[in-house]
């Protein structure tokens, strides 16, 4: 355990004044507490040694990824302030994939790289000028092209504090930072992963029987919004619906139309339409600037095809 790790962490990663979500989870009985603290509190010296104390105790110390508005009680992505970083979790194959992503040279070097447990790592780059849709197709592009874990892509996300142990494993694995940038990157340097030449690098992994086997709400508009467009459902016109029917969504507009054009691609590809990419582009194109709609296409008609291949070898 080492307490200046976590101090200096937290110290690059977030500017004076602001708040950041502290969580402490147990394993044995998946007990969560979560404090939002601001970050001069967050480093004291007395703060630090009680997170010590409750990881020495059994429970794992995690730190939100992104800095939360003024007055926020919880980590919701309604109270995060802003897209302070961008983050891949790296858990399968990770000497590769890591070596993978340090070795592309059209991609901005991560400003840190977290060492979580044996073979696996978070990466991390500091960011400016994203809003939280440009974030979030980011996310998914960089999962999708380096093999990391593409359920990890929401904004309220939070990384492992270095400094502390994983308590996890047993002997408990200290959880390190290497630091490899001190730079701020634009959403511009990012521009390889919404290249058409982009493509992943590995494969994703399939969900297991027991996730196959929950069903969610957005499950049912799932099945719901895939029954309308066997049936002939104007795609713009079934998305102003779902849109409408799920106004519990923090973006009901974008959660219906990544549904829509999820489903659609599915679709499209099993009718071996060739010109999916081309369809959705000029479905949306009045809808969001063109560069964000072309990267949009491609990594959904990707998303859709990982489902397909997924369901061929379930």
């Amino acid at each position: 355990m080492n307490l200046n790790w976590a101090h200096d962490f937290m110290m690059r990663c977030f500017y004076s004044g602001e708040s950041v979500a502290v969580l402490l989870r147990r394993e044995e009985d998946r007990q969560v507490a979560q404090r939002v603290v601001t970050l001069a509190a967050s480093v004291k010296p007395r703060y630090l040694a009680w997170l010590a104390h409750e990881n020495r105790t059994g429970a794992n110390i995690y730190i939100g990824a992104n800095p939360l508005r003024p007055g926020s009680l919880r980590r919701t992505k309604e109270s995060v302030a802003c897209v302070r970083h961008l983050y891949l979790d790296i858990d399968t194959d990770g000497e590769n994939r890591l070596a993978a992503l340090l070795a592309n040279e059209r991609m901005p070097k991560p400003n840190v790289i977290l060492s979580t447990s044996p073979g696996k790592y978070q990466a991390l780059w500091k960011v400016e000028g994203f809003d939280f849709d440009a974030q979030e197709l980011t996310l998914k592009l960089l999962a999708s092209t380096f093999g990391g874990d593409p359920a990890c892509t929401n904004r309220n996300r939070v990384l492992r504090l270095p400094g502390f142990s994983n308590r996890k494993y047993e002997p408990a694995h200290v959880v390190t930072a290497e630091y490899l940038s001190d730079s701020t990157y634009l959403p511009s340097q990012f521009a390889f992963l919404h290249s058409h030449s982009t493509v992943s690098m590995f494969p994703t992994q399939p969900r297991s029987r027991n996730e196959a086997a929950k069903q969610s709400n957005s499950e049912n508009d799932w099945a719901w919004v895939s029954r309308e467009l066997r049936r002939g459902a104007d795609p713009l016109a079934l998305t102003s619906h779902l849109a409408a029917l799920r106004a519990d969504k923090p973006n009901p507009k974008y959660y219906a139309q990544r549904t829509v054009d999820i489903a659609s691609a599915c679709l499209l590809l099993r009718q071996g339409m060739k010109d999916v990419i081309e369809t959705l582009e000029e479905r949306r194109r009045s809808e969001m600037p063109e560069i964000f709609c072309s990267a949009r296409a491609r990594e959904i008609v990707a998303t859709a095809q990982r489902m397909i291949e997924r369901k061929q070898t379930a």
